[in-house]
């Protein structure tokens, strides 16, 4: 680590060839800086090489090899992942040797890396140098203390300290000025040499002992927001059994193509996306949908990678090739989380770009002006100079939003919650309006016979269902299998046909069971029967009025009962739009369906505006006039409604994990069809980015103070490195808080 993100206006940088030509410390700080919180775009036709570089894991060493690696031929984008040490160079034709010697030129060696490889590890290295560095800067700090600063045992003692844990920190420093880079290393240096020349030896060796205690912390620290992507990489398997030639072999996933049978034992993960072929068993799928609960599976259902095979031995038939599958998605979406930047992530880039050169410009002020002017000698004024060096490093404020942002993210793709970047995650926290499509969002998409109402008194419901049932039994319509499977939940056996079934299309169907003709459709097919059509229009009136369903039970031409069906609505429904309002949400229903249907279901839940019979269009019409008042999210399947969800400031898809369309296209996908998901979302966005503002104003105000402190005369250079260790170590560990967030 390097007292990560020290650069003054080093951010995750993308750069067009026609960049070439300007001067990259302009550049730096909006390439990215687009309201859409997108990367640049990727070059047409550009090759793609992922280039490890273990020793990089912050803005500072990033700079540095975008001006190693800009210039050279081919060279058309760069996407920076620091937390896991990665470079991405998009390039037409480019020297893959060529880049390497560029890395190594800049003292930051690189190799090739697969795009699925974990996180680059830089080999530990020994302590006791550190430590020694440290018991040698403080016993330089007391012979001074004894004897006077320029004593030769000081010198000594601060010079082997110096060259036991500075010499890393000297090095980049002379690679930062080699390369023009105004950066951490170069101010350190700077302000190592300027108290050497003052002969505060002492100060010296302390300065460079406690920045390279910092880098080692900060390291620690910041591999713990490495630990929750490779937390989730640690959830696919490396191998799975696969049948071939009728013997199970063993092969990596990566090489199972899809269409291939694999086997599962029980306690082991599921390698790869599948349908089920054979055996039965429970799954945990929490680490994919965050469903707490195993769920049983049997042939013909969908399986995830990742999963856990509770107790059956099955087998699956692959659906997806390993990159393909849902947890890869998922893996890939918060890998690459830093390419898209949050609002707060661009203005905090942006005003770092401007806080180092104008402290250092400052700086240099005080050295030369003060003692022009007789306000203050010139070892004084030099002295001051180097203190504001120090606290011109943005250290703690850059680093505070990846830190947070990969953390938070990662949290909620453990929770079943994928969001799409820090910009999505920002919007998420400032929404004030949520619109919900209500077919398969508020409802379950699926007919269920939700009430009977017998109009013979010398009939039951039990006889209603046995009658219903008989003439349903044989029909794979969706009404149908709301009778037969309300029937089967019941122990109802259907009653006897005396004779064949007649359909008759567009009415019903008609049967005779003992002896009588019984009928079940529509009204009509009750008027064919020859039912009185006054008495027909005071049955049905109501339930027509009140959007709901309804079929017709009738025996040789008199009402029996009429049967209520209707799309159910899902059982989080009510609570989870509770909580929404408890947070202060508006909510509004926006559907195609019947006017009539739409209200019902919206006043079942207790949702007060609601809006049916709309065309796609008139969705847009209804979500523009809703963002007049705020943020709007759009909750929908992620296929039907994705028109709406793009117009929309955040589009929400449900039940995502079965949907290809919808986790590519969904900023925040939510991989199981839980409504309950939405409250946790929008609270967990808002924890986070509070978090995020908390380490952006804890970062300031430790600046602030020793800014001030150093303008009195107060502050000495190893009390501002010291600030800036601790400042950056809490932010560090207040963003890493989220990894565990409350998920109540």
């Amino acid at each position: 680590m390097s007292a990560c993100c020290k650069s003054s206006s080093c951010t995750s940088t993308a750069h067009t060839p026609h960049e070439h030509k300007h001067d990259h410390e302009h550049d730096h700080g909006h390439d990215h800086d687009h309201e859409s919180g997108t990367p640049a775009a990727v070059p047409e036709g550009a090759a793609q090489l992922l280039l490890s570089v273990p020793s990089m894991d912050c803005p500072t060493e990033g700079r540095m090899i975008d001006k190693a690696l800009q210039p050279l031929p081919g060279v058309a984008l760069l996407q920076f992942n620091y937390i896991e040490r990665t470079v991405l160079v998009y390039h037409h034709d480019s020297d893959e040797t060529q880049l390497l010697s560029a890395l190594a030129g800049i003292g930051m060696p690189g190799r090739r890396q697969q795009r699925d490889a974990g996180p680059a590890l830089l080999p530990e290295p020994a302590s006791w140098p550190l430590w020694l560095s440290g018991l040698l800067a403080a016993l330089a700090e007391g012979l001074a203390i004894y004897s006077g600063d320029s004593q030769p045992l000081v010198i000594v003692a601060a010079l082997l300290s110096m060259l036991c844990g500075g010499y890393g920190t000297l090095r980049k420093g002379w690679y930062a000025l080699k390369t023009a880079t105004l950066n951490i290393y170069f101010l350190m240096s700077l302000a190592v040499a300027g108290a050497m020349l003052l002969a505060q030896w002492p100060e010296a060796a302390m300065v460079l002992f406690l920045f390279a205690l910092s880098e080692k912390l900060e390291a620690r620290a910041l591999a713990r927001a490495g630990d929750a992507v490779k937390s989730l990489m640690a959830l696919r398997p490396e191998t799975a059994w696969v049948a071939q030639d009728g013997q199970w072999q063993e092969q990596a996933t990566e090489q199972v193509a899809p269409g291939a049978v694999v086997r599962v034992r029980p306690g082991e993960r599921v390698p790869l996306d599948g349908v089920l072929s054979d055996g039965y068993s429970q799954f945990n799928e929490a680490p994919i949908t965050g469903e707490s609960l195993p769920l049983e599976k049997g042939p013909g259902d969908a399986v995830f990678a990742g999963s856990i095979n509770g107790g059956g031995l099955v087998q699956l038939r692959v659906s997806a090739a390993a990159d393909g599958s849902v947890l890869a998605r998922i893996i890939r979406s918060v890998r690459d989380a830093q390419a898209g930047k949050a609002p707060i992530q661009r203005f905090i880039d942006r005003f770092a770009a401007r806080y180092t050169p104008l402290v250092v410009a400052l700086a240099l002020l005080v050295a030369v002006l003060l003692p022009v002017l007789g306000l203050m000698g010139w070892q004084a004024a030099l002295y001051k100079a180097l203190v504001l060096l120090v606290i011109a490093c943005p250290c703690a404020l850059v680093i505070a939003t990846p830190v947070t942002l990969v953390s938070a993210l990662a949290a909620a793709a453990r929770h079943g919650m994928l969001i799409k970047g820090g910009a999505a995650l920002e919007a998420a926290a400032r929404v004030r309006t949520v619109a919900l499509d209500k077919t398969g969002t508020l409802t379950r998409g699926e007919v269920v016979l939700s009430g009977i109402t017998v109009l013979d008194t010398q009939c039951d419901e039990t006889a209603v269902l046995r009658l219903a049932a008989a003439l349903e039994q044989h029909s794979t319509h969706p009404l149908a299998r709301a009778i037969t499977t309300a029937a089967a939940a019941r122990g109802i056996a259907a009653a006897p046909l005396d004779g064949a079934l007649q359909e008759l299309p567009g009415h019903g169907l008609l049967a005779s069971i003992d002896g009588a003709t019984v009928a079940l459709g529509n009204r009509r097919l009750a008027l064919q029967q020859g039912m009185d059509e006054t008495l027909l229009q005071q049955a049905v009136q109501p339930l027509e009025q009140g959007g709901e369903g309804y079929m017709l039970l009738l025996r040789d031409g008199g009402l029996l009962a009429v049967l209520h069906v209707n799309d159910a609505v899902r059982p989080q429904a009510a609570a989870a739009l509770a909580a929404l309002k408890a947070q202060g949400m508006r909510l509004l229903v926006l559907s195609g369906d019947q006017a009539a249907v739409v209200q019902r279901v919206a006043t079942q839940l207790g949702v007060d505006e609601a809006h049916g019979g709309l065309l796609p269009e008139d969705k847009l019409q209804r979500l523009a006039a809703a963002q007049r008042h705020g943020v709007v999210a759009m909750v929908g399947d992620g296929v039907n409604d994705a028109p709406a969800m793009a117009r929309a400031d955040l589009g929400i898809a449900m039940g995502a994990a079965g949907s290809d369309t919808a986790l590519e296209t969904a900023q925040v996908a939510l991989m199981e069809d839980r409504l309950d998901k939405l409250p946790q979302l929008f609270a967990h966005a808002r924890r986070s980015m509070a978090v995020l503002r908390a380490n952006i104003v804890l970062a300031l105000a430790i600046k602030l103070v020793f800014f001030v402190l150093a303008l009195a005369g107060v502050a000495t250079l190893w009390m501002a490195v010291f600030a800036d260790v601790g400042a950056s170590l809490l932010v560090i560990a207040n963003g890493l808080r989220l990894a565990r967030g409350r998920w109540s």
